[in-house]
């Protein structure tokens, strides 16, 4: 049986392996910056666990706009109490763990703490072969995004909580 828990320190090697599976060199955290992330903001990164086994995580950090500006992925600040949007800057589930709604799961999990802390949105970026997967999971597809990161051409995608 999956479950999910907010992350650990010890959970970084397990999240590394996923996210260099997952994503290009360009588009990976960096350990320095997942570091930053389990350190900073443990309260919207959740992991996925079954048998011991890490399969995949989602994180972010809460901001005040309501679409992500690169600058988040080297820096972040802690989550308000309340309020706010909940960003998505890593969505990864390893290739093994691939096709068993893991992702879907992930993302219902981080939706229901958000509405729970009153957050207006959920905000991400994503490839444009991802857009229909984001789009089944009630996500508005708000156009081209205007980050750098990685090279990548990534497209705004945003749900509304309230």
């Amino acid at each position: 049986m999956v479950k999910f828990k907010n992350v650990k320190p010890e959970d970084l090697p397990d999240i590394l392996a996923v996210e260099t599976k997952c994503f290009t060199k360009a588009e990976a955290a960096t350990k320095e910056a997942l570091e930053k992330r389990i350190q900073i903001i443990p309260d919207s990164f959740y992991v996925a666990e079954e048998n011991g086994f890490l399969m995949g995580f989602v994180n972010g950090p809460v901001i005040r706009q309501a679409f992500i500006s690169d600058d988040l992925f080297k820096e972040i600040d802690a989550n308000p109490p309340t309020g706010g949007h909940q960003s998505i800057l890593g969505l990864a589930v390893s290739p093994d763990f691939q096709k068993r709604g893991i992702a879907s799961a992930l993302l219902a999990h981080l939706e229901k703490a958000a509405r729970l802390k009153k957050r207006e949105t959920i905000t991400l970026t994503c490839r444009e072969n991802l857009i229909g997967f984001y789009e089944k999971q009630g996500y508005h597809n708000a156009g081209k995004s205007n980050s750098q990161h990685g090279g990548v051409n990534w497209f705004n995608m945003l749900k509304k909580l309230q």
